[in-house]
């Protein structure tokens, strides 16, 4: 597990602890974390997971499908989208 800095407010908790709540935060959001707060109270503690961006993947529909790359498509798709006719906008003339 990478290292994940962890703002406790409000007390101190064990190296345990943090282990725990980051476990938790990556088994709940199903991503990694780049840092999270904890705020305790007591008997409660309030918790803010800060989570790291999610890269963008490109989606387009080819021949009828959602793709983000040709990568999956067989030989008679590829030759499909290759001989397909592609539009271009002249926006000169707008």
């Amino acid at each position: 597990m990478e290292n994940i800095l962890v703002n406790v407010l409000g007390g101190e908790i064990t190296e345990n602890e943090k282990k725990a709540y980051i476990e938790r935060g990556i088994q709940k959001y199903g991503r990694a974390l780049k840092y999270m707060d904890l705020k305790l109270d007591g008997d409660f503690v309030d918790i803010h997971y800060h989570l790291k961006d999610v890269p963008f993947d490109r989606i387009r529909r080819i021949t009828g499908y959602l793709v983000g790359t040709l990568d999956r498509f067989n030989n008679a798709k590829r030759a499909e989208e290759s001989q397909r006719v592609k539009h271009k906008m002249d926006i000169e003339g707008v």
